[in-house]
């Protein structure tokens, strides 16, 4: 298999699907640049072997062509990042865009309208990708966040460069991570499990009960499992049609001789607001009228004490409503932990769209080993599942 450091790309034109769907505020400024920054070594390394780069992406979920989810609102930015002037082609297929490409030379990038204005891209038509395909000499996937989509770009391409398809550094470097934590594994390996709902994480839960050492519980799946225990959670979120499936998890656990970690103490609030009265009790405790909104000191203390004895770490969502300050201090705790474990030697893996912004809104990102880009693919790679754009390339 060709990777991206063997290949010449002297004269060529790579096709590289990268994932620049990012936030957008009102004025369409770019508010979190992770994905792109993420695809520069990729970009950089085409164009330093005198190849020329366009690029494909999707952003948003837009019905047909639509403004607001135009790729044009991050040329400039991109171009700042790159140090090149990108060009844009006004559409991904179709004349303008096939002119841009012919004309373009080594050491030049072309970025193309949002693959998505099409419904033949999520409908992985092999018709669309051809025309795509046409418009280069290779293709790279560097999209890991979509690349549990068998779409036209992220999959269906692959079948007309037989062989001339690479992965990029994204895609390297986060199926190499994934399998550090899941193949490679020091022990002990401990999942830190966040976030809001048990029922998106139930098939994560079971897949990493044969392999973790430890098991922590956080975030508002916490009270599903205080309530399956007979807790008393007040008005925190509860999933009351999973208790049953919390109490399977916790029986699983015991029989694999899974350490699961739930907190003993929470902070809670009077109101989902940053302004709210607050205080502490014990985690089954939770009066009526109040809900639990982040850990508590004496949960924090015994989480940290879990991670800091680990070798391999996985992160997967908050433990507390880290947006709002007054709840942030349990999921920074958490992130404190991490790097600190990181620096004694661990290997730590955050991933999941929330504990990533988390981690960014710490600036901890350089501070841990790899920081996923890509949410429900990193979540079906570990579940084992096949993803359809690893597959395209690895066959």
């Amino acid at each position: 298999m060709q990777t991206i450091d063997s290949y010449n790309f002297s004269g060529k034109k790579a096709i590289i699907r990268v994932d620049f769907n990012v936030p957008l505020n009102e004025q369409f400024e770019i508010t979190d640049d992770t994905r792109i920054r993420a695809t520069l070594p990729t970009i950089q390394k085409v164009l330093d072997g005198n190849g020329a780069v366009i690029l494909m992406s999707h952003l948003g979920r837009p019905k047909g062509v639509d403004g607001k989810f135009s790729l044009k609102h991050i040329v400039a930015h991109l171009s700042k990042a790159l140090g090149v002037d990108v060009k844009f082609a006004d559409d991904c297929i179709g004349e303008s865009a096939k002119k841009m490409a012919n004309e373009l030379k080594g050491g030049e990038v072309l970025l193309l309208e949002n693959l998505r204005f099409y419904a033949e891209e999520t409908k992985g038509d092999e018709t669309f990708a051809k025309k795509l395909a046409d418009l280069a000499d290779l293709w790279i996937n560097d999209a890991f966040g979509t690349a549990h989509r068998a779409h036209a770009s992220t999959a269906v391409i692959a079948k007309f460069f037989p062989d001339n398809k690479l992965f990029g550094y994204v895609m390297e470097g986060e199926l190499s991570s994934v399998d550090k934590v899941l193949k490679d594994t020091q022990h002990p390996l401990t999942a830190i499990m966040g976030g809001a709902k048990v029922s998106s994480k139930i098939e994560i839960i079971e897949t990493l009960m044969s392999k973790v050492d430890h098991l922590i519980i956080g975030g508002g799946m916490t009270y599903t499992f205080v309530k399956a225990m007979g807790g008393k959670i007040g008005n925190s979120l509860v999933e009351d049609d999973k208790l049953e499936t919390a109490r399977e998890i916790l029986k699983k656990a015991e029989e694999n001789n899974v350490k699961l970690h739930l907190a003993t103490d929470a902070l809670i609030a009077d109101d989902f607001a940053n302004d709210a009265n607050t205080k502490v009790c014990a985690v089954n405790e939770i009066p009526d009228g109040w809900m639990g909104l982040d850990i508590a000191d004496e949960t924090t203390e015994s989480f940290f004490k879990v991670i800091a004895e680990s070798k391999t770490i996985l992160w997967n969502g908050p433990v507390g409503v880290f947006e709002m300050e007054t709840f942030a201090k349990g999921t920074r705790a958490i992130a404190d932990a991490i790097v600190a474990a990181t620096e004694k030697g661990a290997f730590s893996l955050i991933g999941g769209g929330d504990s990533v912004a988390a981690i960014n809104q710490f600036n901890l990102a350089d501070k841990v080993s790899y920081v996923s880009t890509g949410g429900g693919a990193l979540l079906e790679y570990i579940e084992g599942k096949e993803l359809p754009g690893v597959t395209a390339i690895r066959g």
